[in-house]
């Protein structure tokens, strides 16, 4: 036992583990009368694993056998080697069964240990209370017969054939084969075979313009096809809580745009006010869900009326909440809910288990939940990964009283789950955008993101091999190296460029416009990092851009942190300020009082000035790690991988990186290096997704 002591005094030296691992076991160990280096150790390891983003720490498998690799902090097996019998040949089971300090599910001891895992109790409690909250959302809504065919009317007309863009396709083919391929594309048809082509073909050849195609109404029935979008937004409305999940360019925020028409128009119709609330996670993403929401409702064919009944000003979680200065809580919680009838929450795949708590026990009972996100990407900063563990029940399709109330609400037919299969509420709430309308066959970017996110090594070797015109990959040389330098040089010029316009002040009314303008020129490219340290980090790469633009004399960069174009993340939270962690900010000069000031665009829009002595802790942010970039969307994306394997580098982590660009980008890489990272898939563990089956 004494040995378990030592090697937690070992690893904190060795940095296997962190000294807040290391003070919590002894903190622990301290309350407890027996066993006290084994208890240590126990307190040391969830800690540890909570660290890695993993809410607890699974010590017994199915059989009931302590699963002992689970006992050595990562496999550090070359630090443990001393205490490797130690930890064999202890009874594990009896210290976790036996330990004052380690108590059963509910109760309020330091450690729970559920049978099968081992936690801390406040993270327990968070898993437990958000199930049970899941579980309750995931009741249907009972409509009846009229309401039913009032909704399935209604999204008939907010999901319409685009025949208009149908037509124009076909004058750009000319084979029967094109003609075919381009129908199902269109019109989303998933059986071919069922369909009469010779008669298809005629009309199409027949048409004179998109109105023309509507023959195709009988020729190409609803039955035979299947738009996601549609059916997103059919789940939306059968359910209190819906999960629409999907890569870039699946149209997710035009989808909740028309799920949202129909939700007003229903409420609309029986004289009842809906109140609806968008938000997201950080300032960027809630500024970019305000923008793409509000572009999908102008887009939206309905009255004028109706569209300015759908809100399109999103807010922060943090805002949402009501944040409390130096604290950990918000002003709304169970006893002082939100004030709301359906919440929309963007970029989902970024909020950690105790932030979905917390927002989950502040809906009023009545409440309807959206939750949008690419569950692919990223886990949370945080531990957890509760977006990847609801959509998990996707793969179990939906229950034949789902199937039913989908059919009638789309025309749609799907597939009966198998006989005696029992399908969770949960996945019935689920949706899967699959159909990219961003990203076409030949986009590089679509290709490559698809060979990464499924893990296929040689469909990514086949990818890089090839030309795409939206797509460059380059080595980690010295010469590609400095070509990526000078890429940024070229890029970030604009928005420097429009800096030192003075003239640009005079067409723009206010400072505050001014920098609106420059920091859409700055946020049209970026430079993403796997890794923070070394000439390959966040910091160094900083480091080199900042002297390559001052080599070129576009920025006049002295001793002082401060100059004009300097570029900086927030990464501390201010909510006096109204600045969090990951928004950033541009360095201008204000002409009115000559004084240099640090402007933000804020979620709602609006860009303010700071004085850079109120500036929260910040860095400098030409680059930015790939894990601060979720949330946002660059028009030409930089993505740098080092030279040698970390950790760090995963196949999320690269999906995420690519997932940014919107138009190029332009990847820095070896082959070695990528398809090592390709292989490598993150796996959080928690008990989320047994506890919300139950």
């Amino acid at each position: 036992m004494i040995q378990l002591a030592q090697s937690l005094a070992s690893l904190a030296e060795k940095r296997v583990i962190r000294p807040l691992d290391q003070q919590f076991a002894r903190f622990i160990a301290h309350q407890c009368s027996q066993d006290q280096a084994a208890v240590a150790w126990l307190a040391a390891l969830v800690s540890y694993e909570l660290g890695r983003g993993h809410i607890c720490v699974p010590l017994v498998d199915d059989e009931g056998r302590v699963v002992r690799s689970q006992l050595l902090f990562g496999h550090a097996v070359a630090e443990l080697h001393m205490v490797r019998d130690c930890v064999e040949s202890l009874d594990w089971l009896a210290v976790l069964t036996h330990c004052p300090l380690i108590g059963e599910p509910g109760s309020y001891l330091p450690l729970i240990f559920d049978g099968k895992r081992l936690y801390l109790q406040r993270y327990w409690f968070y898993e437990h209370q958000l199930a049970l909250r899941l579980q309750r959302l995931s009741s249907p809504v009972l409509n009846d017969t009229a309401q039913t065919e009032y909704l399935a009317e209604t999204l008939n007309q907010l999901f319409p054939r685009p025949y208009d863009s149908l037509f124009e396709a076909l004058q750009q083919v000319s084979s029967v084969g094109e003609r075919q391929r381009l129908v199902c594309e269109y019109l989303d048809v998933i059986q071919e075979s069922a369909l009469d082509w010779t008669s298809i073909d005629e009309l199409l050849q027949q048409a004179s313009g998109g109105s023309a195609l509507s023959g195709l109404n009988m020729l190409v029935p609803e039955s035979v096809c299947l738009n996601w979008q549609k059916v997103a937004a059919a789940i939306a409305l059968s359910r209190r809580f819906a999960v629409i999940s999907g890569g870039p360019g699946t149209g997710k925020t035009t989808t909740v745009a028309r799920l949202l028409a129909a939700l007003v128009s229903q409420n609309h119709a029986v004289q009842q006010k809906l109140v609806i609330k968008l938000v997201a996670p950080t300032g960027k993403a809630a500024a970019r869900l305000t923008e793409s929401i509000g572009q999908a409702v102008e887009r939206l064919t309905i009255p004028t009326e109706m569209k300015a009944l759908i809100p399109t000003q999103a807010s922060t979680l943090h805002r949402l909440l009501g944040a409390i200065p130096n604290s950990a809580e918000f002003r709304h919680h169970q006893h002082n809910p939100l004030h709301v009838d359906l919440l929309v929450v963007d970029e989902a795949s970024m909020i950690d288990l105790p932030m979905m708590y917390k927002l989950l026990m502040a809906l009023p009972d009545h409440a309807r939940l959206v939750l949008l996100g690419d569950k692919d990407q990223l886990a949370s900063v945080e531990a957890g990964a509760v977006l990847g563990d609801i959509c998990a029940f996707q793969t179990q399709g939906y229950s034949r009283s789902q199937i039913t109330q989908l059919a009638r609400l789309t025309g749609y037919q799907f597939a009966s789950p198998l006989p005696h299969q029992d399908v969770p509420a949960l996945a019935d709430s689920l949706c899967l955008l699959q159909k990219s309308y961003r990203f076409h066959a030949r986009s590089g970017i679509g290709q490559l993101a698809k060979a990464v996110n499924s893990g296929d090594v040689s469909q990514l070797f086949q990818i890089t091999q090839q030309s795409y015109a939206d797509v460059q990959i380059h080595g980690l040389d010295s010469e590609s190296y400095h070509q990526m330098l000078q890429t940024l040089v070229a890029e970030y010029a604009h928005y420097l460029h429009a800096i030192a316009d003075q003239s640009a002040i005079a067409e723009r009314t206010s400072p505050e416009k001014k920098a609106e303008y420059v920091l859409r020129l700055f946020h049209r490219c970026r430079l993403l990092c796997a890794i923070r340290e070394g000439d390959f980090g966040v910091i160094g790469v900083n480091q080199r851009v900042e002297r390559a633009l001052s080599r070129h004399q576009l920025i006049r960069k002295s001793d002082e942190p401060w100059y004009e174009g300097r570029p900086v993340m927030i990464t501390r939270n201010d909510h006096h300020l109204e600045l969090y962690n990951g928004d950033i900010g541009i360095c201008m000069r204000d002409p009115q009082d000559d004084r240099l000031k640090v402007y933000f665009e804020q979620f709602d829009g609006h860009v303010r000035g700071f004085l850079p002595s109120r500036i929260p802790q910040h860095e400098t942010a030409y680059a930015m790690t790939i894990h601060k970039s979720q949330g946002s969307e660059f028009d030409f994306t930089l993505l740098l991988l080092p030279p040698d394997h970390t950790p760090l580098l995963t196949r999320e982590l690269v999906y995420t990186g690519i997932t940014r660009a919107r138009k190029r980008l332009a990847l820095f890489t070896s082959p070695k290096i990528l398809q090592a990272a390709v292989r490598v898939k993150t796996q959080r563990v928690s008990g989320l997704r047994e506890k919300m089956a139950e």
